[in-house]
């Protein structure tokens, strides 16, 4: 049976609060344990992620790389079982390397396109988001490094 919007909506904003208070037990338990799931960011430096281990072991990766201030949604477009969600994230990156931006921190706002499919038990089965490069790497600048760590590798 096919979710209504309102049903893939709940699970999105659901998923999205976990993110945004780095609710990492939460942001796994949204996907679903009954199917095969997927998780993909691009760029990122881990590919295509296809357990609930990786996936956990992404989200500990970004979420200490990343402070959100907010998210501004933009449009979501809905289909059989799937949700497109195009959203603008402003806030801080601490360390860029979740998106291959090594050495570069910096305040900024890009825009975000998740594609989402739902299980039949109508939780997350694959997550899909790209990040617009570009913005970041103009807002990002070399990550200052403390002095001790600076002299150590000359």
């Amino acid at each position: 049976m096919a979710l209504t919007r309102q049903q893939m909506d709940d699970q999105v904003n659901e998923h999205f609060m976990y993110e945004a208070t780095d609710d990492i037990d939460g942001v796994v338990g949204s996907f679903t344990t009954n199917e095969e799931i997927r998780h993909e960011a691009v760029p990122s430096p881990v590919g295509v992620l296809t357990s609930l281990a990786q996936v956990r072991a992404y989200y500990e990766m970004l979420f200490p790389s990343v402070r959100g201030d907010s998210v501004t949604p933009i449009m979501r477009l809905y289909g059989d079982d799937f949700l497109v969600d195009e959203a603008l994230w402003t806030g801080e990156i601490i360390d860029g390397h979740w998106c291959l931006c090594d050495g570069m921190s910096g305040s900024g706002s890009f825009r975000l396109l998740h594609v989402f499919e739902f299980a039949a038990d109508g939780k997350i089965k694959s997550e899909r988001v790209w990040v617009d490069l570009a913005a970041v790497q103009q807002e990002l600048s070399p990550a200052a490094r403390p002095a001790d760590v600076a002299g150590a590798n000359r």
